[in-house]
Formats: structure tokens, sequence, C-alpha cells
């Protein structure tokens, strides 16, 4: 995998958590995913980086736009320095939730995006990795 293009997106406040959002938007607009699939990244996104916010504290947005063969795709890497999640399989089940939220939140995001990973711990914090293919 070729990253053509990268940026990085901040997160420490709700107002960092739209701006994630916009520059999802903008990528997924400048490699032309159809609207439908521009919208799906955007939510995965959203969640994504409300969680970071909330769950690990604020950290960054990784953003690219990646090349494999003759495909192009949008990747977001969510990564916080927060206290990680104990049970990843866990918290990827529908209708966990750790806040007051309806427990959607991973689970619905990976099943938005075409390929997605977590890495997490106590002492590193989570790394949540989206890519969206056109």
């Amino acid at each position: 995998m070729t990253v053509v293009k990268s940026s990085v997106v901040p997160v420490t406040t709700e107002a960092d958590v739209v701006k994630v959002r916009q520059a999802v938007r903008a990528v997924a607009v400048e490699i032309k995913l159809s609207l439908v699939d521009q919208t799906k990244v955007v939510t995965a996104a959203s969640e994504l980086g409300r969680n970071l916010l909330i769950y690990g504290g604020g950290g960054e947005v990784l953003l690219d736009i990646v090349r494999e063969g003759l495909r192009q795709g949008v990747r977001a890497a969510f990564v916080d320095h927060g206290p990680g999640i104990a049970d990843i399989e866990q918290a990827l089940k529908d209708g966990f939730t750790s806040g007051g939220g309806m427990g959607l939140g991973l689970g619905g995001a990976k099943r938005l995006v075409n390929d997605f990973s977590i890495v997490s711990s106590a002492a590193e914090g989570t790394r949540v990795t989206i890519t969206k293919w056109r």
C-alpha cells in the first residue's frame, strides 16, 4: 500500500470532531467516493473521533489517501494515549457501552468501512484504523 497524501487533525475539543468529519469528507470527495460511501466513512470517522475525545482524552487523526494496485482509498487512524480498551471483543459487540451511548459505536464503525483494526493497551492507549476503498 502506498500513501499518496497525508494530513493530521488534532482532537482536543468537540469542535475538532467536526474538523475530523470535514477533513474525511474532503478526502473522500477528492478520491471520488460515491455519495453513499462518503456518508459511510464520514459517519464512522465521526463516531471514532468522538470516542477518541470522550474515552481517550483526545489525540489525533492521521488521515491518508492510499493506493493499492488500481484502487484508491481514504485511511484514517484515530490515536490516543488514554486508558485503552480492556476487552476489544466485548467493545465491538452491538449493545456494549462503557458510557451512556447506544452501544453501536465501534461495531457500527467497523460495518461502515472496508478495513478496520484496533490495537489497544493500558500503557499505550488505542489506535483504531479504518479504510474505505473506491
